[in-house]
């Protein structure tokens, strides 16, 4: 006879704990469903369950663990529940699945690490509806600074990149201050999209360059101060750059600007040609 659960007022911990591994999962889930061109409802379909369903939780929202195997398995992934000492881990455990995204990554965390800061990858977080991962994250408790950075490989759907950043610019900082315990919060925040600097990013920038200025209206200067160990006092801004995460470049050639992007020349094709000459 299986023995009844009986659970009293879920600990603050454990409500957070939860609205996190949704947040992961969920994030999983949507990212994958896009990878393979599906609409809601053929995954719902594929899984045996309904289309709000899949919708709650991509959104983040929590569910059985029966229906996340569903949801997970018909899009061939393995779900796996495993605990994590928080405090032995920095980075994601989640194989790379972005071999250039990942390779933007390793080159910014090792930046900011060697000027002191502290760094997180891919650090899930969840604002009741919103969730999702921040690429990386760099923060200075002292200085009370926060730098929050969104790696783009490409842009096959710009408008819901934009809206994924957005919601990082609205919700990302203030619960990181929450989850890390900064009772007064952060006095700089520094929110940067890093793109890829190939012919398909500067393209995309280049027919959709409102858009862009719109999400990233601040220039690339406070970026820049991080980059070289020195983030500003107080404020928040929201800027973009191009980047070139070859090991051969020199510092002073790694970066160029939006207003660069519209008048100079790709380093890569496409993200392939980026992806091989990585690997060489």
């Amino acid at each position: 006879m299986s023995p009844r659960c009986r659970f009293g007022p879920s600990p603050e911990a454990a409500s957070k704990a939860l609205l996190r591994m949704a947040a992961v999962a969920g994030t999983s889930i949507h990212e994958h469903r896009l990878g393979r061109g599906w609409p809601v409802r053929e995954l719902a379909r594929r899984a045996g369950v309904s289309p709000a369903l899949v919708q709650h939780i991509e959104a983040g929202g929590t569910a059985s663990l029966e229906a996340y195997a569903r949801v997970m398995t018909a899009l061939d992934l393995r779900p796996e529940l495993d605990g994590v000492d928080p405090r032995a881990r920095t980075q994601s455990s989640r194989p790379d699945q972005d071999f250039v995204h990942a390779a933007m990554g390793e080159l910014e965390a090792g930046r900011l690490r060697a000027h002191g800061f502290r760094v997180a990858i891919d650090e899930p977080y969840q604002h009741y509806q919103f969730a999702g991962r921040a690429d990386v994250v760099a923060w200075d408790v002292e200085r009370r600074a926060l730098l929050h950075i969104e790696n783009r490989t490409r842009f096959p759907n710009l408008q819901e990149a934009a809206g994924s950043f957005n919601a990082k610019r609205s919700y990302l900082a203030d619960e990181l201050a929450e989850r890390w315990r900064l009772p007064r919060g952060w006095a700089r925040v520094d929110h940067v999209i890093v793109a890829l600097w190939s012919a398909e990013v500067l393209h995309a920038v280049r027919i959709r360059t409102e858009t862009f200025r719109a999400m990233c209206p601040d220039d690339a200067a406070s970026f820049q101060r991080w980059w070289s160990g020195t983030p500003r006092e107080r404020g928040i801004s929201s800027s973009f750059v191009l980047c070139d995460p070859s090991p051969q470049v020199r510092e002073r050639y790694r970066f160029a600007t939006l207003d660069d992007a519209l008048r100079i020349k790709p380093r890569y094709r496409d993200y392939a040609e980026a992806a091989a000459r990585l690997r060489e």
